[in-house]
Parts: structure tokens; sequence; C-alpha cells
């Protein structure tokens, strides 16, 4: 067995001093995560900067015995990118390999390096005259890699689905150091099982994704951003189905929110607006959009909402007249996440149930923490369009922040319980990562347990890719 400083010497050999922090404060931001739930420990943070240093450096640690945590931007909210604090396992950081390879706009794809922030792809794309349709909030520091690794969702889900359903080609680095090229920019390839599956959601515990083909769109060349008080989600996920079948499935974005979220941000962050002269239980932002330019496509949106306020779906409404007024009302939505920490601690809830279940879930589920911690204050709010529900639970008024923490997995217990009930899953778009990989066996069946550790056990049989995440 190799020496740590035996192999941090050879690391050091195959990425320069530009490659390896080992000072406690360099590496401080690679060991935290953003909730501060979790801290790890490490010997060091290497950063490669070509897909050939970090097969050297897999390579390297897997004659070592060495385990390594991969990290992309470091956005998990789970604890999948952060080592144990222990400080055994090494960090692996792709912020480096951040090339844009090759954009192919006939093709409407590009292949990319996995530590490309998303923020930056999303422009390249805008700059061909085409739409990458991933959006989520951390997207200014997200990498495509770590978003490939956890199956990222976001606002745009209903639409263009998850990051699985953007990927056709993906660079793997595997454990033993051997390169897997797989950046096939195919639609139909029918040649045996679809391996890149395998990575997307894996949370880096089967290899470390280096490289991507991922799947662009034509711009919009129209969108219309509606702010609709609804009187309960059932009215909402009904208002939904109207709006789908109105625009020829044109809805991209469909995001519930309580009113006590919007009250949170009314009260906690500067600039929120409350948008429509009444309080409503509960709203809807809406985004749809075309391909073309039209007046016959907003007035097809104005008439489906005049319907549903006939049909008592809807009890007023305003629709953005410019872009400015779109980006207010999309302030809102962002504003609910940051209010929710100044008004005290939170249990997070990252679930989802089939779209015509979300009402029942929402009701049942508020009831179920009600009555288990009486005074406590659900925050529903999410991407309800395609399932998910980020169903947030604020502590009672003047109740100890860190006993009503204490509470998180007892609390969650309730809610997980409702989740399975519904066929839903507790982690809809976060990951399993540190957080909730004790769930798994009770979340999955014994057979499907198998097919999972049979999975690792056959790409990663000493266990050194991302230890001790998504399987207990």
């Amino acid at each position: 067995m190799t020496s740590t400083a035996a192999l941090l010497d050879r690391i050091l050999s195959i990425v320069g001093p530009k490659g390896l922090l080992t000072d406690p404060a360099d590496m401080q931001p690679y060991l935290a995560e953003a909730r501060g739930r979790f801290v790890g420990g490490s010997p060091a943070v290497v950063r490669p900067a070509t897909v050939e240093e970090v097969a050297a450096v897999v390579k390297a640690c897997a004659e070592a015995g060495q385990p390594i945590v991969p990290q992309g931007g470091n956005t998990s909210l789970v604890g999948g990118s952060i080592p144990y604090e222990d400080g055994h396992d090494i960090v692996l950081s792709l912020s480096r390999l951040n090339r844009v390879r090759n954009v192919d706009p006939l093709n409407y794809t590009m292949t990319v390096d996995a530590g490309c922030v998303l923020q930056t792809l999303q422009q390249v794309a805008a700059d061909q005259d085409r739409l990458l349709p991933l959006s989520l909030g951390a997207e200014g520091t997200a990498q495509i890699g770590g978003l490939i690794s956890t199956n990222a969702g976001g606002t745009m889900t209903i639409r263009y689905g998850n990051t699985r359903d953007l990927v056709l080609g993906l660079e793997v680095v595997l454990p033993d150091g051997s390169v897997w090229d797989g950046l096939r920019s195919l639609r139909k390839n029918n040649t045996g099982y679809d391996l890149k599956h395998l990575f997307i959601g894996a949370e880096g515990t089967l290899g470390i994704v280096t490289g991507a083909v991922l799947k662009l769109y034509p711009r919009p060349r129209q969108v219309e951003t509606a702010f609709v008080a609804v009187p309960s989600p059932d009215a909402a996920i009904e208002l939904l189905a109207r709006l789908r079948a109105a625009s020829g499935d044109g809805v991209t974005a469909f995001e519930l929110m309580a009113r006590r979220a919007l009250d949170f941000a009314l009260k906690h962050v500067p600039g929120t607006i409350d948008p429509l002269s009444e309080p409503s239980p509960w709203y809807v932002l809406v985004e749809m959009t075309a391909g073309t330019r039209s007046d016959a496509f907003r007035d097809n949106f104005e008439a489906a909402l005049g319907e549903a306020f006939e049909a008592e779906l809807a009890t007023d409404a305003t629709i953005a007249a410019s872009e400015g007024q779109a980006k207010q009302l999309w302030f809102i939505r962002e504003a609910i996440v940051e209010a929710q920490k100044h008004a005290g601690g939170s249990i997070k809830n990252d679930v989802s149930v089939p779209v015509s279940k979300v009402a029942e879930f929402i009701a049942r589920a508020t009831a179920a923490v009600e009555a288990a911690c009486p005074g406590i204050r659900p925050v529903p709010f999410g991407h309800v369009g395609d399932g998910n529900i980020h169903f947030n639970l604020t502590q009672p008024e003047g109740a100890d922040t860190a006993a009503y923490l204490a509470r998180w997995d007892d609390i969650c217990h309730v809610v997980n319980e409702i989740i399975l009930d519904l066929d839903g899953s507790i982690s809809a778009e976060h990951g399993v990562g540190r957080f909730k990989k004790d769930d798994m066996p009770h979340i999955k069946s014994p057979v499907e347990m198998a097919m999972l550790r049979a999975v690792k056990a056959a790409l990663d049989p000493r266990g050194l890719m991302n230890p001790g995440k998504m399987l207990p």
C-alpha cells in the first residue's frame, strides 16, 4: 500500500502545483456544503486540467487503494460531493476541466467538459441561436458533470425532461483509470446496453464523468409569463392540464407556491412584489413558449386563463407585459428559497409524486406534520408540473431552532411514509448522497437493492469511488 505522502508526490507530478491543494485554508471551500450540514476532511484536493490527468490520477489512486470523492460545483444539498470527517478520502475537483469542445448547431448538440458551469453553457448555446433547456437556482455555480451525476431537474423539466433526457453521450474515467469514450451525438443507436445511463444519477459512485454531448433545442421566439391566483392545489393541477392542451404542450414551467411562501419573501427579501391586488391561498407561476412570434399565442393564453376563471380554477392573474415584468415574477419564485433562511429553522423535503396526486400529498402531509409538531409552518412550493414539491417546514414561531432541527429525521419520516404510500420518491432532484442513503433499503425492494449493489460491485469492486454515498 502506497503511503499518502508518496501518493501525493505522484499526483503532484501528474497535475503540477496548480492542480494540488493541501493547505487547509485552500481546501476549505471544497470540504463544506452550502447548507453547512456536512463538513468533511481530506488529505488533498486534486484539480486535474485534462482528461488524461484525471485518468492518471484515478489510476494512481486505484493502485494505492485510495478512495476518491468526485466534485463538480459543490452545490449538492445531500452531502454527495463532500468527503467524510475522517479525512481519508481525496477530493477530485473537475473545475479546471472547463472547455466547450464543440457546438454543432445543425445536429443541435454541444460537446463539453464536465467542469463547464451551466450558465456558461446556456450562453454558448444562445450565441448559436439554440437553447440548452436546463435551468436551476445554482446555474451560476453548478457544473455540468455534477448535474449529470445527480440527474438534476429544474424549472423546465415539464417540457424538456431532467438532465438524463438532455444527454446523448458521455466520457467517463472508470475506477481503474481507464477511459470510456461514449461521446456519441446520435439520437438512435441500438447496439446493446445504453451505458451512459449507468453514470447519469450515479453520484460519482461508478466513475467520474469528464465530458458529455448535450442536446440543444430551438430558442423560443415568444415567451409568455403569468402569475395566477388559484384556490387550491387541486385547481392548480386542473389548470395545468388545460394550459398544456390549449398551448400544444407549450408549458415550459409551472411553479406552485403557497401564500405563506410569498409572505416570507415579502417580509425578508427586498425587491419582492405582491403582483395581485388581493391575497390568495395559492399561486402558480406559469411560463409558456412558442417557436414563432404570434399575437394568437398570447390570445390563446389569455383565453385559456379566461376559461379557468369561469371554471373557478383561477381567481386573478397578471400576464407580464415585458421581459422586465417577467423577471419580477420569476424573482418571487427565487426569493421564496432565500426567505426561508430568515424565517427560522427549516426542515426540507425534496419529493415527488405523480402529478395527479400532488394535491393529495400536500393535504395529507400538511395534516400529518401539523399533528406531529403543533405550530409547524409548512411552505410547499416547486415544480409541480413534473410532480416535484419542495415540502419545506419552517419551525413554529418562537421555537428553539436547534431543538426543532434535531427532529429532522422524525418529521421527514412522517412525510416519507405518505410519499411511499402515493408511489412517490423521497428524492426528486437533489439525489441521495450521504443524507438519504440509509433510507434506501426502506424505499427500495430487496431485488432492487441487489441490482444496485451488483452494478456497483461490477464497476467499482473495491469501493473507491465516492464511498459511503447513495448506497448504505
